[in-house]
């Protein structure tokens, strides 16, 4: 056993987590009876005899040496412990303090690339209060800052954070486990220009003097506490819902989340009460590495959804649903993130429905299955399971859209065999037992078993779904009339030319869907005469530009677009695009071109987005 996974292996903990029962309504700031739920999580070094509970954090941000300086201070729970065990990565912890300011011994342990450092502080059996004093580093995996010229309206440096899946550590130290979940409140000092927003109770003005306060009252994951700070501005889209974003941004987004009041109230009409106070969202500049983060009260979004037609908005009805699966029931561990992931897509999907049509979630449903398939070919056999094992890997492995889609596919599923109206109360219900909880694999199972499977008596394939690679026979089938006539029009453009095709009323799916099944092999001119007709490489739709791009450099057509690409990849900094778009650059043999741009870009990225970047590309 190499010492790592030693050190691993004599720290990882059961967690004996105090998960409020669903019996108040918290948007009134009550707090529900508490219970012990032991949980494995082998990406944290915390130990269970004594437990954070909430988190009073003080930080300054100093924009010029690039590093946040201040406090977190613990209220826990303690089990008669004399230790304390907190996750850090490149912190520079300065000392540490118990009740009335007492200094306390703590120390370091052995580093490890993906989980970082334990930090094992001395307490006494009967210690409620712990405050770390420390400082992150300019590098801190979690923390993107930027220069103007990287911002949308070149005129102020901006500042997030990214915390899943334990990159939280890099920023705060905390026990950093999906499996424990706390309150917190923060005080946050910035540049006098600049307003700061959180995971919490937001201010809607700038300061005037730089000094922000914020309040999280509803327990949440360490993932889930998350920054942002820039020239912020803030616009009202309705009674629970707004933006904010950059002002040159602020209208445009305004515009096109317009629906968002809309999503939220079809949401509380299926599944049940919104137990988060208010739903906003942030533009973020186009480096952040997700389309989205479901970060409570705040959703973090890419600029890259902005197409000017609110045709990418299913983004916002994926993080909205995050509300309920995910943020309110939480995967226990990163071994169990489908139970996260598979939920929100199926949400996602009805909002979608609900309020735009059925063959609109249809051709999502279609998109989604292609994305999966991708997936299931790329992968390791191991890794196209629901449940995985992610013993000594980073987490961020199991973030794929095996959890996304064949989760998606699998609630499918349950809802085929006992109807939508008994899988839409059996859902509800789901969410009211376990609000504020945290749940496993095992658990859900069981969960299943006894509370759908046998009152239903009907019988499905939970282990091969669950445990086994690939796809399943029983997949549910989405078929979609729009795309069979897109499939036609595909096969059109190869016989008798692009511009016999009427494409006038097609949504940016169905355009999508037609890119995806372009031949590889079509010839330059071709794919020229594709191009002038459809300007797909000139497109503000970004969905749609990553497709093509991706397209020309498998058959080689990018060295007449490439000036189009390498801005692109320069700009946008979602790792959804970098990632094929790269792999085709590799695969395609044209490596060296890719590495070339890369070298370029890479400083706009986020530190989750290079990881990945640097492993496809080879570079060190």
């Amino acid at each position: 056993m190499k010492l790592k996974y030693l050190y691993l292996f004599i720290f990882a903990a059961l967690y004996i987590q105090c998960s409020p029962d669903q019996n108040a309504d918290n948007s009134n700031n009550t707090q529900p009876n508490e219970s012990k739920v032991v949980q494995l999580d082998d990406h944290s070094y915390s130990k269970s005899d004594a437990i954070t509970k909430h988190l009073n954090l003080n930080l300054t941000a100093d924009f010029d040496k690039k590093i946040l300086t201040g406090f977190a201070r613990y209220k826990i729970q303690n089990q008669n412990a004399t230790k304390i065990i907190f996750d850090t990565k490149d912190l520079n912890i300065q000392s540490v303090t118990l009740e009335n300011d007492q200094k306390t011994g703590f120390k370091l342990g052995q580093k490890d690339d993906h989980m970082g450092q334990p930090l094992e502080i001395d307490i006494k059996p009967t210690t409620k209060e712990v405050t770390i004093y420390y400082s992150t580093i300019p590098t801190s995996e979690a923390v993107q800052w930027l220069n103007p010229q990287q911002t949308a309206d070149k005129k102020h440096p901006f500042l997030f954070t990214q915390g899943q899946a334990i990159l939280t550590r890099t920023w705060i130290p905390c026990q950093d486990s999906p499996g424990i979940r706390m309150t917190y409140d923060a005080d946050i000092t910035v540049p006098k220009d600049l307003m700061a927003v959180m995971s919490a109770s937001n201010p809607t003005k700038k300061s005037g003097d730089g000094k922000y306060h914020f309040e999280m009252k509803q327990p949440i994951p360490p993932y889930l506490i998350a920054m942002a700070i820039g020239d912020l501005e803030f616009g009202k889209i309705g009674a629970h819902t707004g933006i904010y974003a950059e002002p040159s941004m602020l209208k445009k987004a305004l515009y096109e989340f317009g629906d968002t009041e809309k999503m939220l109230v079809a949401a509380e009409e299926m599944y049940g009460k919104y137990l988060w106070d208010r739903y906003d969202i942030i533009v973020l500049p186009p480096s952040f590495p997700f389309g989205g983060m479901e970060n409570p009260r705040l959703t973090f979004a890419t600029p890259t959804v902005i197409a000017g037609d609110r045709s990418l908005t299913s983004l916002i009805a994926h993080e909205l649903a995050h509300s309920w699966s995910g943020n309110l029931v939480t995967n226990a561990t990163w071994n169990d993130f489908w139970l996260n992931e598979g939920f929100t897509v199926y949400f996602e999907r009805r909002i979608m429905e609900k309020l735009y049509g059925a063959e609109y979630a249809e051709m999502l449903s279609l998109l989604g299955y292609q994305d999966l398939e991708a997936d299931v070919k790329d992968l390791e056999a191991h890794d196209t399971h629901l449940h995985l094992n992610l013993h000594g890997r980073n987490p961020d492995d199991g973030m794929t859209d095996i959890a996304y889609e064949k989760g998606y596919f699998f609630l499918k599923l349950l809802e085929e065999q006992v109807g939508r109206d008994k899988f839409d109360k059996w859902l509800s219900n789901y969410f009211k037992e376990h609000a504020f909880k945290t749940i496993n694999t095992k658990q859900f199972i069981e969960y299943l078993t006894e509370s759908l499977i046998k009152p239903n008596n009907v019988e499905v394939n939970i282990a091969e779904w669950v445990y086994g690679p690939g796809i399943p026979n029983n997949c549910p089938q989405v078929t979609s009339d729009r795309f069979n006539l897109v499939d036609a029009a595909v096969e059109q453009v190869q016989t008798k030319g692009a511009s016999t095709i009427q494409t006038r009323t097609w949504s940016p799916h169905e355009w999508l869907h037609f890119i995806r099944h372009l031949p590889t092999d079509l010839s330059q001119a071709k794919m020229k005469e594709i191009d002038n007709a459809f300007t797909f490489s000139k497109s503000t739709n970004c969905e749609i530009q990553a497709a093509w791009y991706e397209v020309a450099i498998k058959n080689g057509y990018f060295q007449n677009i490439l000036p189009e690409i390498d801005q692109f990849l320069f700009e946008v900094g979602r790792r959804k695009f970098l990632t094929p778009l790269y792999r085709a650059f590799k695969e395609s043999g044209n490596l060296e071109v890719g590495r070339k741009i890369y070298a370029k870009a890479k400083p706009n990225y986020h530190a989750i987005s290079v990881q990945t970047m640097d492993g496809l590309l080879g570079v060190e």
